[in-house]
């Protein structure tokens, strides 16, 4: 922490974390563009930089889909460490793609209409997230029962006792 009290701040001058959000629309409206601007210059060689371009982002998005699944696929299915963690992490739009990199797991699909998946952790408590178009639309966490806490026979018959220890000492 800074001495304000504010936590630092992470440099990211490009917000690339904006970029994973972008509307597909209007990344291919400034491809189009691109390539309008690159003719008007350059004539062929900028309709040509412009497609090197539009092809090195898709090759870029298809290579962070690949990374997220080779690492998917090293976990079991439908489990992660924390449930609580994974329920606390959801925010409504929340891309699938996004979804398997926070969970570093595929989730147990549970249906098609609509799409639902579940994901378990060890103490036996579950996140149940429901898609569509390939987006978070709602989320339900479900906690194991807990059984009441039986108090020990050892305890309760210790109790009796000492009240007749100390009836039995004052006589």
């Amino acid at each position: 922490m800074r001495p304000g009290g504010n936590p630092p701040h992470r440099c990211d001058p490009l917000n690339l974390k904006a970029l994973d959000r972008m509307n597909p629309k209007i990344g291919w409206a400034l491809a189009a563009l691109g390539t309008v601007l690159g003719y008007h210059f350059y004539g062929g060689r900028g309709i040509a930089l412009a497609v090197s371009a539009m092809v090195f982002w898709l090759l870029l998005q298809f290579s962070k889909a690949l990374r997220t699944m080779r690492a998917a696929t090293q976990a079991p299915v439908g489990r992660v460490p924390s449930a609580v963690m994974l329920h606390a992490k959801l925010a409504k739009g929340m891309r699938l793609m996004a979804l398997i990199q926070f969970t570093r797991s595929l989730g147990e699909k549970l249906g098609d209409a609509p799409e639902t998946y579940v994901w378990r952790d060890e103490s036996g408590a579950s996140v149940t997230v429901q898609l569509a178009g390939g987006q978070v639309t709602q989320w339900t966490l479900a906690r194991p029962e807990v059984a009441p806490e039986v108090v020990p026979e050892v305890v309760q018959e210790a109790a009796p006792a000492a009240a007749a220890g100390t009836a039995g000492g004052a006589a």
